[in-house]
């Protein structure tokens, strides 16, 4: 186990020093540059006053020497511009300054440190996910179980076409039919005064349910599907049926038998959903006016702010890479045939 974790963390690390590298390159192209520039000085500065404000802030130098000083593996520039002010990228007496040093950098947009606001909107998505997957997973497990049990019945059709609908309905168009029927009171139905944006400091069930309840129908029916396919499988195998012969009661086959074996696919579906949720919330916060994760990504990109952009690509692949971990972990957990192996 520990050189299957070893081998894991180090395809994680290769990983993340790939993928920011692509984000960091795509970010630190000419023309984001040149925006740049032009936002923070003058929309009407010259093609010389452009070179000469990159120049002076070290987004000139090469791209792999910018990427070791921004990830902190290289010293931050010390350059003196044609103004004679020396400009610094670390503080005086720091040699390192980047990411591992914990220095994300300042958004040019929120006039505050990368991490700072990183850290407020990432715990806002974070309430925003942990009531979506106590409503999506409870309720996507129970679907999946309910029609596997007895696969082809009326109960397995109804429940499958449940599912299917609500994995093809997109967040955006469940959002708005949602605020349209409960919300702005359109057809006399104002159930939820509330507003998203409130529940940034006091949620309450008036102004939450309805985003969590979008982003959870989205996913459940997925998982639902997963769990359904992975209970018949079950409800097919051998030991199942010999515990049929023998006159088992079908709820006792079901609850000590079938139910832990057919949870293993869907662990690492359930898994999967958490770096989802992260990025994939981005439509519904903007939707809500929820100003959490995904709001501040798409503020980021629509503004330039190339810190921050950065530093939301960095949680985003530290969480992707991290939550594989543990779903790998805990399948081979699960899963006594592959511990074994």
């Amino acid at each position: 186990m520990g050189l299957f974790i070893l081998r894991r963390l180090g395809v994680m690390i290769l990983t993340a020093i790939c993928l920011t590298f692509i984000v960091f390159w795509l970010t630190n192209l000419t023309p984001n540059l040149e925006k740049l520039a032009k936002t923070q000085g003058n929309f009407r500065m010259s093609d010389e006053a452009v070179t000469s404000y990159l120049t002076n802030r070290g987004y000139m130098q090469p791209l792999p020497v910018k990427y070791g000083e921004w990830l902190g593996v290289l010293p931050g520039y010390e350059i003196q511009g044609a103004d004679g002010e020396l400009r610094r990228r670390c503080d005086e007496g720091q040699t390192f300054c980047g990411v591992l040093q914990g220095e994300w950098g300042f958004s040019t947009v929120f006039k505050d440190d990368v991490s700072s606001i990183i850290s407020t909107r990432l715990a806002l998505t974070g309430k925003l996910m942990f009531w979506v997957m106590m409503v999506m997973v409870p309720g996507a497990l129970i679907i999946g179980v309910l029609a596997g049990m007895r696969e082809g019945s009326r109960t397995d059709r109804s429940l499958s076409i449940v599912s299917i609908v609500s994995t093809a309905t997109p967040e955006y168009v469940s959002g708005v039919v949602f605020i349209s029927l409960f919300a702005t009171g359109t057809f006399g139905m104002q159930w939820f005064k509330g507003t998203a944006t409130a529940a940034m400091d006091n949620a309450t069930f008036e102004n939450f349910l309805l985003p969590v309840i979008t982003i959870a129908l989205y996913g459940m029916g997925y998982i639902a599907r997963m769990t359904r396919a992975s209970m018949t499988e079950v409800m097919t195998a051998q030991y199942i049926r010999t515990a049929r012969l023998k006159g088992v009661a079908f709820h006792t086959i079901v609850l000590k038998h079938a139910l832990r074996n057919a949870l293993i696919a869907p662990f690492t579906v359930i898994m999967l959903q958490i770096p989802w949720l992260l990025n994939g919330v981005v439509i519904v916060e903007t939707l809500f006016n929820y100003k959490g994760f995904g709001w501040t990504l798409v503020q980021a990109a629509s503004n330039n702010d190339i810190e921050l952009l950065l530093g939301v690509s960095v949680v985003s692949v530290f969480v992707v890479l991290v939550t594989q971990l543990i779903s790998d972990i805990g399948y081979v957990f699960l899963n006594p045939r592959i511990r074994i192996s």
